[in-house]
């Protein structure tokens, strides 16, 4: 079993830290207002992003996270995310890995839930 890293989530429009590791995007959209050379990231990894109808229908409402969640689990074994999910999840050996949103409240976010399912 490989070691255990960090894994963060962070603001992509927050100042990187020397200790965020691999930086990588997760979101679907490009940051409203976020030059791509000002993001500083390693990657933008979309495809493992929740499906627009689930960001749309969730629309980031706090009492609606844990069922977001539970869809979005469910959506992250689709094959296409399942492969960037196992890609995130080989970022994430032996090196800090810090996943990034544009999202005001990251702590219930996709992010959020990726970190979970990476941690675990």
């Amino acid at each position: 079993m490989a070691e255990t890293t960090t894994i963060r989530v962070r603001r992509v429009y927050d100042e990187p830290t020397g200790d965020d590791g691999t930086r990588v995007l997760v979101d679907r959209v490009w940051p409203r207002g976020m030059a791509k050379d000002r993001a500083h990231l390693d990657e933008w990894c979309k495809q493992v992003a929740p499906s627009a109808e689930l960001r749309t229908w969730y629309a980031h409402d706090p009492e609606r996270f844990e069922e977001f969640a539970r869809r979005y689990r469910g959506e992250l074994k689709d094959p296409e995310r399942a492969q960037a999910l196992a890609h995130l999840r080989e970022l994430a050996t032996n090196r800090p890995l810090t996943l990034l949103t544009s999202t005001r409240r990251p702590e219930i976010s996709q992010a959020a839930v990726l970190a979970d399912v990476l941690g675990t």
